[in-house]
């Protein structure tokens, strides 16, 4: 056999074995988070977003086997006027989540962000409408979709955003802080086997905020009330102390409750909980502040595996997943890049963090 024979099967022999290399390597990489995880990793998403976006659609499903709407299941989106239900959007995010074997979590049955203006007006002219409405929309949608939702936001933000004082809502307003308890009630009664949340922010950094969540949750289970679990949203800053997080999970995990965290996303710059409300300190990310933001994404989810014991943990959920698409932009008129994907849908440092928290050994 000549020379340049041996030297061509060489060549022929290298490229193979590269390019088996190359797929063995790429094997690895398709495995997404949620094939590192012992619970659910999630995402809050638009459902509109996902049909009209392959690229997005790839990349949640293959990191994700929870999936949360953002919007679509709120009152405000399935119930424009009285009697009249709209469930074409959840009836697609519902099959989505069939098709592709993910969780569905369901946010949100009441809160008073995404309570629609003619209920609040009807509300004022008649209190005892009030009780008997949530019971009925609660029984209808919990009901009608019974099996199919893992989980709900029960009642969602029923604190002020700092402190322990009940928001002022119209649910509080007209049917007192006993409103809680009722819609734990009757959700339970529409699907027993539904996991169901109170659900908050700012709880993991304000002390007088998470001991009012506390008590609440004390006084409800003391009364026989369902509720199964407290979800943190987790809408942190970089500057919020690990101790300060994790003090709070710690103290969560002690009423026996499944923790979710359920709105996940980390920001650099500030804000002050209202729309608008955003204080612009860093108008442009470097590299050391994407490695800092890598080591709070991977700190959180070594806290949260360590301190929340394994049948307590239902999951992590990041609020959309990518910077182009993050919320915290608009609400707060920031610019910021708060998630685990850029703005090009390309795996940022933060990424791999919260991978590296999900691989190492506790």
């Amino acid at each position: 056999m000549s020379f340049n024979n041996v030297l061509k099967i060489s060549v022929l022999t290298l490229v193979m074995l590269v390019m088996h290399a190359c797929n063995k390597n790429k094997t690895i990489q398709d495995k997404g988070l949620k094939d590192h995880a012992e619970f659910p990793i999630g995402t809050a998403i638009k459902i509109g977003s996902l049909t009209s976006d392959l690229e997005l659609q790839e990349l949640q499903k293959s990191n994700f086997n929870s999936i949360t709407s953002t919007s679509d299941m709120k009152m405000n989106r399935i119930l424009l006027e009285d009697g009249n239900y709209n469930w074409s959007r959840v009836d697609k995010i519902v099959d989505y989540a069939q098709t592709n074997n993910q969780r569905l979590f369901g946010h949100n049955l009441i809160w008073h962000s995404s309570t629609p203006k003619w209920v609040e007006e009807k509300a004022g002219k008649d209190s005892l409408w009030l009780e008997g409405f949530m019971k009925d929309y609660i029984s209808t949608y919990a009901g009608r979709y019974k099996g199919k939702v893992a989980g709900w936001d029960v009642v969602n933000e029923a604190f002020e955003s700092a402190g322990g004082a009940m928001r002022e809502t119209v649910w509080y307003n007209v049917l007192g802080e006993d409103y809680i308890a009722k819609a734990f009630t009757y959700a339970h009664a529409a699907d027993p086997n539904a996991v169901l949340f109170y659900n908050d922010f700012n709880i993991e950094r304000d002390t007088l905020k998470l001991n009012a969540t506390l008590k609440l949750v004390k006084d409800l289970k003391e009364k026989g009330v369902p509720i199964h679990g407290i979800g943190f949203q987790m809408h942190i800053r970089m500057d919020i102390p690990d101790e300060t997080i994790a003090y709070a999970l710690k103290k969560a995990a002690d009423t026996g409750l499944q923790i979710h965290l359920s709105e996940v996303d980390i920001i650099f710059n500030k804000h002050n909980d209202t729309r608008l409300g955003g204080v612009q300190i860093f108008d442009e990310i470097t590299d050391e502040m994407k490695t800092a933001q890598a080591e709070k994404y991977k700190n959180l989810v070594s806290m949260y595996r360590n301190i929340v014991p394994k049948a307590q943990q239902f999951g992590i959920t990041f609020w959309e997943f990518n910077d182009r698409d993050t919320w915290i932009n608009g609400f707060f008129n920031l610019k910021d890049w708060p998630t685990i994907y850029n703005e090009k849908l390309e795996p940022k440092p933060a990424y791999f963090g919260f991978l590296e928290g999900l691989k190492e050994e506790l």
